[in-house]
């Protein structure tokens, strides 16, 4: 079958993209195990543009900006995402910028590595507790993978930041299939899995 190719808008500090992303990932596994291919890219959203300060515990950042309503949006989501085994552990969790994030997927992507950078990273945030606005926490994380993350590519990233932006993209998750057909929020498995069956 041709390959479907599929961008994913998302962000590495979005629990709702982490979850939508899991589920996505389960329902390509099984797309490709009948026999299909899916091209994935990632394309770089950054919920907090600009964003300069990193390793202060997270749910302290959530309540500063938003309050306690959104510590208990925190903890529900945390309960939900179980089902779907991932582990969002806001206790460790710590506020980051992600551009040097999004440079690492990219730069995972360009060496065959995009899917399981993007993985990693969610983990590292949400369930590890790292601090992946740290170059240097990421420079680890890349020799995991086995990638070489250089400093290179950051204008490129703005400018690639900048025209998803200009797509009209204000929240994340949303992915985006070649037919024009576009799945925004989360979504159970079966609809990813649908959708790339009929792309």
């Amino acid at each position: 079958m041709k390959p479907v190719t599929v961008h994913f808008v998302l962000d590495v500090i979005c629990s709702a993209s982490y979850v939508a992303f899991t589920r996505f990932g389960r329902a390509v596994d099984r797309f490709t195990a009948d026999g299909g291919s899916c091209e994935l890219t990632v394309l770089p959203f950054e919920l907090a543009p600009g964003e300069q300060e990193h390793g202060r515990p997270l749910l302290d950042e959530l309540r500063e900006h938003f309050g306690e309503e959104a510590i208990a949006h925190a903890r529900q989501m945390a309960v939900d995402a179980k089902a779907d085994g991932v582990v969002l552990d806001y206790d460790r969790a710590l506020g980051a910028g992600t551009f040097e994030a999004h440079r690492l997927i990219r730069q995972a992507a360009e060496q065959g590595s995009g899917r399981a950078m993007t993985e990693r990273l969610f983990r590292a945030h949400f369930t590890d507790g790292l601090d992946i606005g740290d170059t240097a926490v990421l420079g680890r994380i890349a020799q995991e993978l086995d990638v070489s993350f250089t400093t290179d590519g950051a204008d490129e990233l703005r400018a690639e930041l900048d025209r998803v932006r200009a797509m009209g993209f204000r929240s994340v998750p949303h992915v985006l299939l070649p037919d024009g057909k576009q799945l925004s929020g989360v979504r159970a498995e079966d609809d990813y899995y649908t959708a790339l069956t009929g792309a």
